[in-house]
């Protein structure tokens, strides 16, 4: 039971039923940079990633 994140062109399979956010440190991404979405909707960090889901993160850019 995976879940996969996608992020630019690179794909990381966690564990189905862990929260996004414990998903995103577990894969060393730092969650305040995605946005993460599901089938097109966006979802929160504390979402529950199922099993089959394939979460597609966008990277936040931040300028000064």
């Amino acid at each position: 039971m995976i879940a996969k994140l996608i992020l630019r062109n690179k794909v990381y399979e966690v564990k189905a039923g862990m929260a996004l956010v414990d998903a995103l440190k577990k894969s060393d991404i730092v969650p305040e940079s995605v946005i993460a979405t599901r089938d097109g909707e966006l979802i929160t960090d504390d979402e529950i990633l199922r099993p089959g889901d394939e979460i597609k993160l966008i990277a936040v850019i931040s300028g000064g």
